[in-house]
C-alpha cells in the first residue's frame, strides 16, 4: 500500500479501551513486542477528524522501535503482519494522557498504520 489511508468519521463515543481494526491483512513478518518497526501512518484525532501527523505528509516512512511509543502502539502493533493497514483507536490513557503539557493529552487518538518491515 503506497496511497495514504481515508480515515472514516467516528461512530459513536470515543472508546475507553484500545480498538484494533486490520483494514488490510498483511502476509509477512510477525511484528513482537519490542520490535523494531517501518510504518507509514496517519494520525487524526477521534472527536474532530483533524490529522496532526502522518509519514505521508512528510512523504517517507519511519523506523522506530516499539518500546518508548505511547501504548497504544506498543499493544496495537504486535501480531500484525508486514503488507498489513490497521486503524488503533486509542484513548488517552494509553497515548498521551488524560491531561498535561502534551498538546494531544486528553484526546483519543486514531492511527492508520502500514506496516512495511520488522526487524
Amino acid at each position: 500500500m503506497t496511497e495514504p489511508p481515508e480515515i472514516d468519521p467516528p461512530d459513536g463515543p470515543a472508546p475507553i479501551s484500545l480498538v484494533i481494526k486490520d483494514l488490510v491483512i498483511g502476509d509477512g513478518d510477525v511484528a513482537t513486542p519490542g520490535a523494531r518497526v517501518k510504518v507509514h501512518y496517519l494520525g487524526v484525532d477521534f472527536e474532530t477528524g483533524e490529522e496532526f501527523d502522518s509519514s505521508w505528509t512528510r512523504g517517507e516512512p519511519i523506523e522506530f522501535p516499539l518500546t518508548g511509543l505511547i501504548a497504544g502502539w506498543q499493544e496495537g502493533i504486535p501480531g500484525m503482519a508486514v503488507g498489513g493497514r490497521r486503524r488503533l483507536d486509542i484513548p488517552p490513557a494509553l497515548a498521551y494522557g488524560e491531561s498535561g503539557n502534551h498538546r494531544l493529552a486528553g484526546r483519543t487518538l486514531v492511527f492508520v498504520i502500514d506496516l512495511l518491515a520488522v526487524r
